[in-house]
């Protein structure tokens, strides 16, 4: 069995299961080794259910005192049952598995292991794994890999297919120089591959991690010195001249520019004048005003008998940034266009043809833009959001398009510069730090579960003044339907709970692309009131009418991501508020959340929150989900980063070319898993 392999070659994997596994991305033999757990399940020995205690996994062993009851609320199915043992009793419910009202019988004693909530004042358990006496006291002390799953995938299947390849690998693939593996005592990758996926302790387990997060790490730095080798020599065919176009914009603006932007923009305007390609990342808060400054800059380039392209995640934020840019287009005699997916085959064949014949100046749009149809006349920049950090894979399709255009990267995830420099290493790097003074400062509280009720009135309050709010949700199963369901759940709560004229409308990931769109465009249009969302859905978009953001179970997320979800309000005028709803009665959850009340600076947060976090944290919350490595995370594994950009620069050129060399396949390979990431 060969690391190149389709999954088929795996006993029990045919034709149908081989594609469900590529759903989870899952192609080859080596996809599924790298399909690493999510996290680790240790079986614990089951407690009294008078020792309970809210926000904790335990089991409980326990009798059925009556037939379990079914209640359906739309397309949800939900089984209640209340179980006892001799110090009390507790109840138990299940989404969406019916069959359990005949396999649940009165009287019948189970061990039952799940987490332990409250739900409108009471202790529940809701959807617990259920167990034979025998078959769970077999598990003590086993720890289970738990992976990342899509429907009709279970984690049974995934764990039997890694155990068979493992089985017959005799070694991995390991593209780490010997001497470097021995400087840096990492444990050997066939070894590490085995303890990552089924540890026998938890020492190994964390050994083995470190090992494959240093990997990740490793080549992506060795990808980025090979980027910045290439970048050198690339020189610009679109030496820009200032424009006076440029100071006008600066001057009608109803405020003035910060320090820090005036910084900023000089140092794009010294490479956009410059005889090199331009390779630069603007790092700024939320509300630090990137945008004006990307505005600048494509002013400058359609000034310069360019065009330019704005790339965003979202066709609601295309939308409004096309809105935004058209009164600057008739002030200064520039034409604009929008190129996103959703438009009509007569739409884009009318664009196409506008973008060809350079009818057209500016083009605003999605990943649209990169499409193969596509042809550009004189390209000479293009923005992007973090979002769609521009890979290696999109540059090359626009440089195939004609020439080296500017690249201007901007991002709002507040990274540290001392990791920034390291993750951006093919790129320059211009900071925004500083807030403009018409910005009033949100602000925060952090309060338990029993402060829902005050939150409601708050919003209801809110709303009847004309404002509106987003509720985020946390995702708290692996499959996509579970997380769907309870942000609808969420939302009937909150319909109940609000006056009957407020218009409360969900968004989660199993909708479909156009609806999605159509509910942002309802809301940013002040159409909905109250918008329930899970962070799967990207939500970034300007809504100045927003003043609320509420996070539920905001122990679960990284500070990082609730920082970001923060910055979805406070963008008009008005008065805005952050509710984290903190769901665990942890000191360390609480103290954590402490930083987010204290402060709105994202690069102050961020830095507090590496202090928090230990190397090798394993069981962290994973918040740089804009980096796409698969097992490392850049806050959690700050320092085995540190190193192994430090290996990468240590190496000699004629070491780097060996490592390329003596793995021809190694640069397709990098470039492959980091297409979304370089």
């Amino acid at each position: 069995m060969e690391a190149n392999d389709k999954i088929k070659v795996i006993k029990g994997i045919g034709e149908k299961t081989e594609k469900l596994f590529n759903k989870l991305g899952i192609e080859t033999v080596q996809d599924l080794l790298e399909h690493y757990p999510r996290e680790y399940e240790e079986f614990e020995r089951p407690v009294m259910l008078s020792s309970i205690a809210e926000g904790t996994i335990i089991a409980i062993e326990a009798s059925i005192t009556a037939t379990p009851k079914i209640k359906r609320i739309r397309n949800l199915q939900i089984v209640n049952v209340q179980v006892k043992d001799g110090s009390g009793a507790i109840h138990l419910t299940w989404f969406n598995m019916p069959f359990l009202q005949k396999t649940l019988r009165s009287g019948y004693h189970y061990i039952f292991r799940g987490k332990v909530i409250r739900k409108n004042g009471v202790l529940i358990m809701e959807q617990p794994g259920i167990y034979e006496r025998e078959s769970y006291y077999k598990l003590l002390k086993i720890i289970q890999p738990i992976y990342p799953l899509t429907q009709g995938v279970t984690n049974t299947i995934i764990s039997k297919s890694i155990k068979q390849v493992l089985s017959e690998l005799e070694f991995a693939k390991d593209y780490i120089p010997k001497p470097v593996a021995k400087e840096y005592q990492l444990m050997d990758r066939t070894k590490a591959l085995k303890e990552v996926h089924f540890p026998k302790d938890r020492d190994s387990m964390m050994k083995a991690r470190q090992r494959l997060v240093f990997d990740e790490f490793f080549l992506y730095a060795l990808a980025l010195r090979k980027l910045k080798e290439k970048k050198t020599i690339l020189r610009t065919e679109y030496q820009l001249l200032e424009r006076k176009e440029c100071e006008e914009l600066i001057k009608s603006l109803p405020y003035a520019l910060t320090g820090a932007q005036l910084r900023v923009w000089q140092e794009m305007k010294q490479d956009l004048q410059g005889e090199y390609v331009m390779n630069r990342l603007i790092q700024g808060d939320v509300g630090s005003g990137k945008t004006v400054l990307a505005i600048l800059a494509l002013v400058m380039a359609v000034k310069n008998g360019c065009q330019a392209c704005f790339m965003v995640p979202t066709e609601v934020l295309a939308k409004q940034h096309y809105k935004s840019l058209e009164d600057i287009a008739g002030q200064f005699g520039f034409s604009i266009c929008l190129l996103v997916g959703s438009m009509t085959a007569k739409e884009k064949r009318e664009a196409y043809e506008r973008i060809k014949t350079h009818k057209t100046d500016i083009i605003i749009g999605t990943h649209a833009l990169i499409q193969e149809k596509v042809e550009y006349d004189r390209l000479g920049l293009v923005i992007t959001d973090e979002q769609h950090r521009f890979g290696v894979k999109q540059r090359e399709a626009l440089m195939n398009k004609g020439g080296n255009p500017h690249v201007l990267v901007m991002s709002a995830t507040p990274i540290p510069r001392t990791l920034a420099i390291i993750l951006y290493g093919d790129l320059d790097i211009s900071i925004v730090d500083e807030l403009p003074a018409q910005r009033l400062p949100i602000k925060n509280c952090v309060v338990d579960t029993n402060y829902r009720p005050n939150a409601y009135r708050f919003i209801a309050k809110q709303v009847a003044e004309g404002r509106q709010t987003y509720v985020i949700c946390p995702m708290v199963e692996e499959s996509e339907e579970v997380e769907a369901e309870n942000v609808i759940q969420y939302t009937e709560r909150l319909q109940e709970e609000l006056p009957t004229d407020t218009i409360v409308e969900y968004l989660h990931g199993k909708m479909k692309p156009k609806d999605k769109n159509e509910v942002m465009e309802r809301y940013a249009n002040g159409e909905i009131h109250v918008l329930v969302s899970t962070t799967v859905v990207e939500v970034g978009v300007n809504v100045p009418n927003a003043t609320v953001m509420m996070v539920e179970n905001s122990e679960r997320f990284g500070l990082a991501q609730l920082h970001q979800l923060r910055g979805r309000v406070g963008r008009g005028k008005h008065q805005s508020y952050c509710i984290f709803v903190c769901g665990s009665s942890s000191k360390e959850a609480w103290e954590r959340l402490e930083i987010l009340n204290k402060s709105n600076d994202g690069f102050f947060i961020a830095g507090e929150d590496l202090k928090l976090r230990g190397p090798g944290d394993v069981f962290g919350i994973r918040q740089s989900g804009d980096m796409d490595f698969k097992l490392g995370d850049i806050y959690n594994d700050a320092s085995i980063l540190k190193v192994a950009a430090e290996a990468v620069k240590s190496l000699k050129d004629e070491e780097v070319d060996a490592i390329f060399e003596n793995n021809p396949y190694l640069e397709e390979h990098i470039l492959n898993r980091n297409s979304n990431t370089l």
